[in-house]
């Protein structure tokens, strides 16, 4: 992807979807890139309710969970997605960084044997882990960002860091603690940095498989499996998240020269890679 006159493109040249919000500042100064969730159920109804003006809200990008671009403001505008926030010495980040909604449901409440957002819907298990927020102390029900959504928000991220040059990679968390919770523990924020800014700091341990191994699609031995053939034993793997015994993994390489793959293993079965 690339950006051309503050507007985001595909690589072939076409501009992403674009719905015009008025929420929004004067002339911006990005230096940030800030990652959010939308605490609702869908993308559609967050761009309808980040282009009203009675939201006093927005964001420069939604993307949805199929990896969907809708953007609502260009580049060089503020958007008011940060609130009350500091970073680095700097107060007040809508006038400093570009502002990514994420669509996900977000924390989530145990009712009975559901998992449930606050608009209601219950999620099942394969689409949730359970953590806690580095800034609290209690575990509770985070809804799992989607491949597709994850490597939408990557190219998405790396064209606007390319074209503006930007310092760095924070969560909404970061910038509000205390106040905010999102992206929250779902969302890869190590790996995901480490992958654009490349800093070995930032890069969480690369983990290996100690046998073969099957990957299945949710974290369970009910879920079907991800691949005909169990992963081989020394298969290198990224942890992207954690439920009970399982661990949601992205694997290095793809599987016999194919694409990457992400999804769960038992954590019994893996260690640190050398």
């Amino acid at each position: 992807m690339k950006v051309l006159d503050h507007r985001l493109h595909s690589d072939d040249g076409e501009p992403v979807a674009f719905e015009p919000s008025p929420n929004q500042g004067g002339e911006l100064d990005p230096r940030y890139l800030v990652m959010h969730y939308t605490a609702a159920s869908s993308a559609d109804g967050s761009i309808r309710w980040l282009t009203s003006p009675d939201a006093r809200a927005s964001a420069h990008l939604v993307i949805g969970r199929d990896g969907s671009i809708t953007q609502l403001l260009p580049f060089d505008r503020v958007a008011w997605h940060a609130g009350p926030s500091r970073w680095d010495g700097l107060e007040g980040l809508n006038r400093y960084s570009i502002g990514i909604e994420l669509c996900n449901a977000g924390r989530l409440e145990r009712k009975g044997d559901k998992w449930c957002a606050w608009f209601g819907t219950a999620y099942s298990d394969d689409e949730i882990m359970v953590a806690s927020h580095p800034s609290e102390d209690h575990r509770c029900g985070w809804h799992l960002y989607t491949p597709e959504q994850i490597e939408a928000a990557l190219e998405a991220s790396e064209a606007i860091i390319r074209a503006y040059d930007l310092l760095d990679l924070v969560g909404h968390d970061d910038i509000s603690p205390g106040r905010k919770v999102d992206p929250g523990p779902a969302f890869p924020m190590d790996s995901f940095r480490a992958h654009l800014f490349g800093r070995d700091k930032d890069r969480p341990p690369t983990y290996e498989t100690a046998a073969n191994l099957n990957i299945r699609t949710g974290p369970g031995t009910s879920h079907e499996r991800l691949s005909a053939s169990p992963l081989p034993q020394g298969t290198r793997l990224d942890v992207v998240a954690q439920q009970g015994d399982w661990r949601q993994v992205k694997v290095l390489g793809g599987v016999g020269g194919e694409r990457d793959i992400q999804g769960w293993v038992h954590g019994d079965f893996i260690r640190r890679a050398e």
